[in-house]
């Protein structure tokens, strides 16, 4: 009962999920003193994300012993899980416009922890497996962009950066923190424990989440959003925004991001175990360093992006530096690849490798500057479709190189592949990203402070 009138009171355009911002002078501290809470939280929910992913990786070894499948068999379920990954991403997104961030991410929360308990289950095999991973990533698809719109109803556009990259570390600190627990979890209790674990953990968030999630006080939806804009922005095609150089490039940039990412939690730890001849524990252990260092390279590219733009600082400068710290780490990549020497290896996945992250959080801050608050989700759902079959090609393309009797050289066919593409949407981003020219010609204006009343979620 409780749960079902917290959805019913959520889910209507004018209902309030929380206690109202009241307009006097202590209203903008105590907006940024929520915003930052419910950034916290929302960390939270992307840190359960990407553990969920991470578990297939780590779990890969000893679950295709068990059951029997080969490389190509192992890539056709992790690449069942972005069966519907895209197409969810934007269809929940532009849900959006109709209901709370609030019930939505709720609801995401629940479907992981559904679709990954059956794996417990002794009887669970290859077909289990890969029907689990479709409902998984069918509601992980909107984690991402469901979040970030949420997340960005409780700052204004130029302190947004900051809590990005915070959402960002989700991906980053989710491996890192994960990769060790993962794997003690299933030295210890077995790899269907390992899937347990993140379901339980998805359950806790939730009842979380339910207590204290809420959106901030900017309009996003309903007479209230359209009225706090200018009549040409209320009226704006969304064509108009995909076909912006700053849409295009910051998709493409993300789309390569994302496929390193996936690629990395996929087959990292095979390629670990099996190519570079680690043991399970110095997989876990190289796993959760790549995980720090992203992380640190996230938090980074925040703190001086937010420096920047809080002094004046535009998004050209930012997307020139994330264009060329892109081409570092594809050079980096490359380098990976080729090199026979296992600690130089390391020092390249845990160091400059990470640098292609940083684009998959300039296009969340770029994006939104380009849509009006109102069609922000529907536009960040269209940039997750766009970056999201990165999960579904990466594990088809990389499983299909490595397959068969040459494991290394399809491998190293695998991190150049990725490698220039990094670089080349490296050099996109740095050329095409220009979202203030952009919003001038959409007609979108830069936001003010959020200070004043609560908007209803």
């Amino acid at each position: 009962m409780i749960v079902w009138r917290y959805l019913v009171t959520t889910v209507t355009p004018d209902a309030a999920d929380g206690p109202a911002v009241q307009a006097d002078g202590s209203s903008g501290r105590a907006v940024r003193s929520a915003g930052w809470r419910a950034t916290w939280l929302l960390l939270a929910f992307m840190l359960v994300n990407f553990a969920d992913k991470t578990v297939l990786g780590l779990a890969a070894t000893p679950m295709m012993h068990d059951l029997g499948i080969t490389h190509a068999q192992y890539g056709r379920a992790a690449a069942a899980f972005f069966a519907l990954f895209s197409l969810a991403a934007f269809g929940v997104s532009a849900l959006t416009r109709r209901i709370s961030t609030t019930t939505l991410l709720l609801v995401l929360a629940l479907l992981w922890s559904v679709a990954q308990l059956p794996m417990l289950l002794g009887a669970a095999g290859f077909g289990t497996l890969v029907a689990t991973r479709v409902l998984l990533g069918a509601a992980e698809g909107p984690a991402f962009p469901v979040a970030t719109h949420s997340l960005y109803t409780w700052f204004p556009d130029r302190e947004r950066s900051l809590p990005t990259a915070v959402l960002g570390l989700g991906s980053a600190a989710g491996v890192a923190v994960a990769a060790p627990l993962l794997t003690a979890v299933i030295n210890g209790a077995g790899w269907r424990w390992g899937f347990g674990a993140v379901g339980v953990a998805g359950l806790a968030w939730a009842v979380v989440w339910l207590r204290l999630g809420r959106e901030g006080p900017e309009s996003i939806r309903g007479e209230a959003a359209s009225r706090a804009l200018p009549p040409t922005a209320a009226a704006l095609p969304l064509r108009r925004i995909l076909l912006t150089g700053t849409w295009i490039a910051c998709s493409l940039g993300a789309f390569a991001s994302y496929w390193a990412t996936v690629s990395s939690l996929t087959w990292g730890a095979d390629y670990l175990r099996n190519v570079a001849k680690l043991t399970a524990t110095q997989t876990g252990l190289v796993t959760m360093g790549t995980g720090l260092s992203s992380a640190l390279a996230v938090t980074g590219f925040g703190l001086l992006a937010q420096r920047s733009r809080l002094g004046g600082g535009t998004f050209t400068a930012l997307s020139r530096w994330t264009g060329t710290a892109a081409v570092v780490a594809a050079v980096s990549g490359a380098g990976f690849a080729l090199t026979d020497s296992v600690p130089l290896k390391i020092v390249l996945a845990v160091g400059p490798c990470v640098l292609s992250t940083i684009m998959l959080i300039l296009a969340q801050t770029a994006v939104a500057r380009i849509t009006p608050p109102d069609r922000r989700g529907v536009v960040l759902g269209a940039t997750a479709f766009v970056y999201s079959l990165a999960g579904v090609l990466s594990p088809l393309v990389v499983g299909s190189l490595t397959t068969g009797s040459h494991l290394a050289a399809g491998y190293r066919e695998a991190y150049l592949l990725s490698a220039a593409m990094v670089g080349v949407t490296g050099v996109l981003v740095a050329l095409l990203v220009r979202p203030e020219r952009d919003a001038d010609r959409l007609g979108v204006p830069s936001d003010a402070p959020l200070d004043g009343p609560r908007a209803a979620g």
